[in-house]
């Protein structure tokens, strides 16, 4: 599977309407709408996750159109990096 990163949602979008808009393009294994913890109002971003190829036409068809009256930013996830859990910094 390839997660990738959808960026310059409206905020009127939902976690069904990007699954839906994938979906056109190839089978989607999960579709996440990152909200905020305060609001729960998106936060104008979410992650798909679909197979390679499907990946690979998602960004190639989607990247820079637009939807919802906005031009979709699309690429594949980073990955986010690791915190340490150690603490460091002197602490016993």
């Amino acid at each position: 599977m390839t997660k990738l990163y959808v960026g310059n949602l409206p905020w009127s979008a939902t976690e069904d309407d990007v699954r839906e808009l994938f979906s056109g393009i190839g089978e989607v294994q999960s579709a996440n709408l990152i909200l905020d913890r305060e609001t729960r109002r998106s936060r104008g971003f979410a992650f798909v996750e679909m197979s390679q190829g499907d990946a690979e036409k998602a960004i190639s068809q989607l990247n820079g159109k637009d939807f919802q009256g906005r031009d979709l930013r699309i690429n594949e996830a980073m990955d986010k990096p690791k915190r340490s859990s150690g603490g460091g910094g002197g602490r016993w």
